[in-house]
């Protein structure tokens, strides 16, 4: 697969048309290079994201290691205290 890095409109369909094509993204190594491809308009993604573009979950991920975006904060995994799981099981949760 390849995948065009675009600007739309949220109103839109998303196979509509887009407002801008900000980059590409190959996900398959090259074999020459053993590198994956991602080409990026840093000032047009830059500009978008200031007037409240709101990317997707991949698109973020790639704007986060390119550092157009800082990195998400990792969540810690939330446990049960002892008491809490005496609890849910008296009232059958």
């Amino acid at each position: 697969p390849f995948y065009h890095i675009v600007a739309i409109s949220a109103r839109k369909k998303r196979d509509g048309k887009p407002l801008e094509k900000l980059g590409t993204y190959s996900p398959h190594p090259n074999t020459e290079e053993a590198a994956k491809h991602i080409t990026l308009n840093f000032d047009r993604t830059k500009y978008w994201l200031g007037v409240g573009a709101q990317p997707t979950d991949g698109v973020r991920f790639l704007l986060e290691r390119a550092g157009l975006l800082p990195p998400r904060p990792l969540l810690p995994k939330l446990r049960r205290s002892p008491e809490a799981r005496t609890v849910a099981s008296d009232t059958g949760n």
